[in-house]
């Protein structure tokens, strides 16, 4: 697995229903390409982007934050429990080599932040925009469908 390339899909736990079949397209496109799929293994743009992934025949990866294996949305494959609450945002980020943000809310901000700390590419389709000293700052990387945003996360992806 180790020339495979993990994607983490971020999110909202109550995405609209366009942010859900986003997600769900994400999913399908990161499986049909052979990449890995890393969340928080809950619901919402979670659960909809390992369901693509997982009708097209990919791995899927939930890391969890609490310390339950059966928290886990149906199509999470693999489960991680960690017991550590929001602070397995970062080791969903960390596991990356790029990540896609969905729609979402601070929680989908505090990954952002975390994986542009880390300089991890990310890759946003609807989410968050961000400004400093009144600027634009260009760090999250629009997109404008699903495949797109795939392509981009690929082709960034950190070794």
């Amino acid at each position: 697995m180790t020339n495979k390339k993990f994607i983490a899909v971020i999110g909202g736990n109550q995405p609209s229903p366009q942010e859900a079949k986003l997600a769900e397209a994400v999913g399908r496109e990161l499986a049909r390409q052979g990449a890995t799929l890393v969340c928080g293994g809950l619901g919402g743009v979670m659960e909809a982007a390992c369901k693509g992934a997982q009708s097209e025949g990919g791995v899927t990866i939930g890391i969890l934050p609490g310390e339950s294996r059966q928290a886990a949305n149906p199509y999470v494959q693999i489960p991680i429990v960690t017991g550590i609450g929001h602070a397995r945002n970062l080791a969903v980020v960390k596991s990356a080599q790029a990540v896609i943000a969905i729609g979402g809310s601070y929680g989908t901000l505090s990954e952002i932040g975390h994986a542009l700390r880390s300089g991890i590419p990310v890759i946003g389709l609807n989410t968050w925009s961000l400004s400093r000293n009144g600027q634009q700052d260009n760090s999250i990387i629009p997109a404008q469908n699903p495949t797109e945003a795939v392509n981009k996360a690929l082709n960034l992806a950190t070794s």
